[in-house]
């Protein structure tokens, strides 16, 4: 490692941690309240609608989607929770 790169590696971290420390670094990603009954999911988020999220593959599916409150791997979510924590609409279509 050349000692310009260090340096300038080192002024970055002292950077970041600067910005922390002054509070102007945001956080993106909303938090996640994961049910496992669809029910319970519409009783916290009653005015938005419940998706089915799987966390492997990192997209949630819509009420009427073929693998909606399918797999091991997801939970079911307020869609605005999802988006909101940057997981994406999957692709597939309705039935």
């Amino acid at each position: 490692m050349s000692r310009s790169f260090g340096s300038v590696l080192g002024k970055m971290v002292i950077a970041a941690a600067t910005m922390l420390e002054a509070g102007t670094a945001e956080v993106s990603a909303t938090p996640l309240t994961p049910f496992r009954y669809e029910a319970q999911a519409q009783r916290h988020c009653p005015g938005d609608k419940v998706v089915w999220l799987d966390f492997r593959k990192g997209v949630y599916y819509r009420k009427g989607q073929k693998l909606y409150g399918q797999g091991f791997d997801g939970s079911f979510v307020c869609q605005t929770e999802a988006r909101g924590s940057l997981y994406r609409r999957s692709p597939l279509g309705l039935r």
